[in-house]
């Protein structure tokens, strides 16, 4: 086990406290979670989760999304999973903070505390360079037509990605806080 498989957990008074990532998935311990969505106006890019992931492997989700390891920042956190899964950096802006608990195959859970980070490109001047480890493809959907594609085929999304969309249908979070970088 080393630093990057610890991360933040909350207990029931609220205060964080470290946990090892696969056994808070076992055990369905809420933790700290980030999504990121980078959007080309109304489109936003998507990514497929590699084959070799421990859940989800295969399945459609938002532009990318990680676990803080213990004593990183949330901003942080988003900054570095968007630059290893993706290979590109951009400005975030920080909005809304979720909380779920869904199975995500395998016998584990994400019982998360999420908070969303945006980020607007320009997909024509975007080079997306995906880790094969991570991502097995990407794509760029409108937002309307990733709502409806997760109605009709529920299956082949992320059980957190078909979560956001019931919370927020267009995947509109509101004003946000720029963060520096």
């Amino acid at each position: 086990m080393n630093g990057t498989d610890i991360i933040p957990a909350i207990a029931g008074d609220g205060s964080l406290y470290p946990v090892e990532k696969m056994q808070a998935h076992i055990d369905g311990v809420l933790h700290l979670a980030v999504s990121v969505f980078v959007f080309d106006g109304d489109l936003l890019l998507i990514q497929q989760r590699a084959a070799g992931k421990y859940h989800c492997p295969g399945l459609w989700a938002n532009s990318c999304c990680t676990h803080p390891y213990w004593n990183e920042t949330l901003e942080m956190s988003a900054a570095r999973r968007l630059r290893e899964e993706l290979g590109f950096t951009l400005p975030l802006t920080r909005h809304a903070t979720v909380e779920y608990n869904a199975p995500v195959g395998r016998g584990l859970r994400e019982h998360e505390r999420v908070t969303f980070f945006c980020a607007q490109a320009d997909r024509r001047r975007l080079e997306i360079m995906p880790a094969p480890a991570e991502v097995a493809a990407v794509e760029w959907i409108d937002r309307a037509d990733l709502r409806r594609e997760a109605l009709e085929r529920p299956e082949i999304f992320a059980p957190w990605l078909r979560i956001y969309l019931d919370l927020f249908p267009m995947l509109e979070f509101g004003p946000g806080e720029p963060i520096p970088h």
